[in-house]
């Protein structure tokens, strides 16, 4: 249903960033019965606080905390729930209709969001980010920089060992619509 943005074999060394395109509607790409594919999923109540904070320094004309991260108007915040801390990650699945860039930045451990603002030091790297150019015909392949996806999905598990959800900040730009995509992370169990 989605294509796979990991293809089985190593990183290239190389220092420059590789990029790489997926081929869309590869059916015969399902996950192995032994791993678990986590979708990500908006967190509306969560994006409108995070809006309601935004909408409310601009009335009162305060200023941001020292460090804060406000929501962009083309952000909205997204989860992912573990239902175990036992994972090894394994690829990522996504799909974009259309054209556009959608950057996936991980929010670390440290964050309560009912609790405190979003700081800029609690964001995570690398970020994902993968993109179709607008001169693209809709139908051509995905590009991400393969080792930056590599390293954030690692991440990712790791923080799944002392973690039941973590959050992500997307990013929606050059015409990328949150209705247009579908992403999901494939991990197994660490044994």
């Amino acid at each position: 249903m989605y294509p796979s943005i990991h293809p089985d074999r190593p990183a290239s060394p190389s220092p420059q960033p590789r990029i790489t395109t997926s081929k869309s509607g590869m059916d015969d790409n399902k996950a192995p019965c032994d791993t678990t594919v986590l979708e990500f999923k908006e967190d509306t109540a969560l994006t409108e606080v995070m809006r309601l904070r935004v909408s409310s320094l601009q009335r009162s004309g305060q200023k941001r905390q020292d460090g804060e991260r406000l929501l962009l108007p083309h952000e909205a915040v997204y989860r992912l729930d573990f239902p175990t801390q036992d994972l090894n990650f394994s690829r990522w699945y996504f799909s974009l209709r259309a054209h556009g860039r959608v950057t996936i930045t991980g929010i670390s451990q440290h964050w309560t969001p009912d609790l405190t603002n979003l700081m800029t030091r609690q964001l995570l790297e690398p970020i994902g980010t993968f993109w179709r150019n607008a001169n693209d015909p809709e139908d051509s392949p995905l590009k991400w920089l393969e080792a930056d996806m590599q390293e954030f999905g690692e991440r990712i598990a790791e923080l799944a060992k002392v973690r039941k959800v973590m959050y992500f900040l997307f990013a929606f730009k050059d015409a990328a619509e949150a209705a247009n995509l579908s992403c999901s992370v494939e991990f197994t169990p660490d044994k």
